[in-house]
């Protein structure tokens, strides 16, 4: 089986991305969970693995770039957010796939320190097996009403070079 993985721009393949990201998280969807009411980011890159039996869009990851402060110090970071797999595609490895690409792409820059992530408890496991570690300090970002405490998701980090594991973020932005 050959499994194409594509890594664009995050604007110009939102059209491809949108329906699996409607199909998993459409409004019925977000409406109930604790996060609903939070802006996101838009990803800088996505990466985005089609289904072999071309069906579509099987798994989505969006990747960004950003310059954070952690503990009052400027640090350039990445993120993955937005991470999505079409259910009847789920538990064949596309997600540790487009992840891992995600991860590769961050490391490609290299001035990217660590990566972040927020994850809701049920998916700390999958994480936690592919590197990830759990912050355990305090993250702040932007809202429209002004900057907020983030505690709608848990914080991962990822080490590039070398991720804190506490302190406090402020990610200069919206969260992803």
């Amino acid at each position: 089986m050959n499994i194409e993985i594509d890594v664009l721009n995050g604007d110009a393949s939102w059209p491809r991305a949108k329906p699996l990201h409607q199909a998993v998280w459409g409004r019925h969807i977000v409406e109930k969970l604790p996060w609903a009411h939070i802006e996101w980011a838009h990803p800088d890159l996505r990466v985005l693995i089609d289904a072999p039996d071309d069906s579509g869009l099987a798994c989505h990851v969006g990747v960004y770039f950003r310059t954070v402060t952690w503990n009052g110090h400027k640090v350039h970071i990445g993120g993955i957010g937005g991470v999505a797999t079409r259910e009847d595609c789920r538990r064949r490895g596309y997600a540790s796939l487009a992840i891992d690409a995600a991860v590769q792409t961050m490391r490609a820059n290299e001035a990217v320190k660590f990566a972040l992530l927020f994850c809701e408890p049920h998916n700390f496991a999958f994480y936690q097996a592919r590197a990830w570690h759990p912050f355990t300090g305090g993250v702040t970002c932007e809202q429209s009403s002004g900057p907020i405490r983030f505690e709608a998701m848990a914080p991962f980090v990822y080490d590039i070079v070398r991720a804190p594991r506490q302190g406090r973020i402020d990610l200069c932005g919206l969260p992803w």
